[in-house]
């Protein structure tokens, strides 16, 4: 009996074993920022070099297809979107560039200081920035087209939240039922925006450091932030109202999901 269980016992121990595959070098400077193409294939990586890499994941071994040059600065996010991919840099700008060719086809400048982080909702780019400011751009053209003023601090996490088709034409629902931007801050609070008005909904302000980290749910109406008070907060995105504090953590929080399996009381 001791012989099987030693034999279990060790195979339980090897199947938490992991292995690496592959070591990406090819980049002069930290790695900052990844993102995966929708089907998986393409890896694109953000580095302190100023450049980003496209690298193919199809292959044994993971090589480097595409060098994207043209930020003066280090990368703070990327995403792929269809064929393209979306960077933006302390260097203050926001660039497109054709995976295909590897050109930059649009320059979106009009930030004061380092951009932080980027979303795109396939019509919009938003980003995010050390001047204190969120902004909205078109993404087929790169042209400007709002901005979000209010927060007293860098603006980081984004989180983009479109309205709810309502059949019933209930006119007190449809008031409230908006495309809504929320940004998270440095200076503690989030703000949820009014995305045809850019002006601010609510305000959530019982973070006691600054907000790294943000998600909703799966309904769309409760928002979670991540702070480096190493909690986590639930908000009715509708009403502002703290819902929970998850608290354990014992440093910043940077990172985090939803799984379909979350429940928040409304």
């Amino acid at each position: 009996m001791g012989g099987v269980c030693q034999s279990k016992s060790k195979v339980k121990a090897e199947a938490k074993k992991t292995y690496q595959l592959d070591v990406l070098t090819d980049h002069e400077g930290g790695v900052n920022t990844m993102a995966l193409s929708e089907d998986g294939s393409i890896l694109a990586s953000g580095s302190d070099d100023h450049t980003i890499r496209l690298w193919t994941t199809i292959t044994d071994a993971c090589e480097c297809i595409g060098v994207l040059i043209g930020h003066d600065d280090y990368i703070n996010c990327v995403l792929i979107e269809d064929a393209y991919v979306l960077s933006c840099s302390a260097d203050k700008t926001i660039r497109k560039w054709d995976m295909a060719t590897c050109s930059c086809v649009a320059v979106l400048e009009g930030h004061e200081s380092t951009v932080n982080r980027i979303i795109c909702t396939g019509d919009f780019i938003f980003s995010s920035s050390y001047d204190r400011t969120a902004r909205c751009w078109d993404f087929v053209s790169g042209e400007f087209v709002r901005e979000f003023r209010g927060h007293r601090r860098s603006v980081y996490p984004l989180v983009f939240i479109p309205a709810l088709d309502t059949e019933d034409g209930n006119d007190e629902e449809d008031s409230v039922n908006q495309d809504v931007l929320v940004t998270g801050s440095s200076d503690f609070t989030a703000i949820a925006w009014s995305f045809e008005a850019a002006e601010p909904l609510q305000t959530f302000k019982e973070h006691t450091g600054a907000i790294t980290c943000m998600t909703i749910d799966r309904t769309g109406k409760v928002l979670l932030t991540g702070a480096t008070d190493q909690t986590v907060r639930s908000w009715d995105l509708r009403s502002g109202e703290s819902l929970k504090v998850f608290e354990g953590h014992r440093s910043s929080i940077v990172c985090m999901t939803v799984r379909v399996a979350f429940l928040c009381p409304v």
